[in-house]
């Protein structure tokens, strides 16, 4: 059953990272160039008010603001679809049953 989850998991992760790969894709086309959408500017088009409510609660305490400067806005700043494309990729990989990982 977990192994089940996890593929579903993955699964979703991976439709999302060809959504974004897609996205970046058609930006890129469109203004002849390569573009690239980081994971906080894909945030901020799907919910821009929970991406500001997870930066008031960091915001909030000492130790909290040195996570999210030195931990999440960096991550936020990565490729949307890379972000999302590894954990899809070991998710998927861990939930393969062992006699066909073989």
């Amino acid at each position: 059953m977990m192994r089940f989850i996890l593929r579903i998991i993955g699964t979703w992760l991976l439709s999302m990272t060809l959504i974004l790969l897609i996205m970046d894709g058609t930006k890129s086309l469109a203004a002849s160039n390569l573009v690239i959408t980081g994971l906080g500017d894909v945030w901020m088009l799907v919910h821009e008010s929970s991406l500001n409510w997870v930066e008031q609660i960091f915001g909030q305490q000492g130790y909290l603001q040195f996570i999210w400067a030195y931990g999440i806005v960096p991550v936020l700043s990565w490729p949307g679809w890379a972000v999302l494309g590894l954990p899809g990729l070991v998710l998927i990989f861990h939930g393969q049953s062992r006699a066909r990982r073989r």
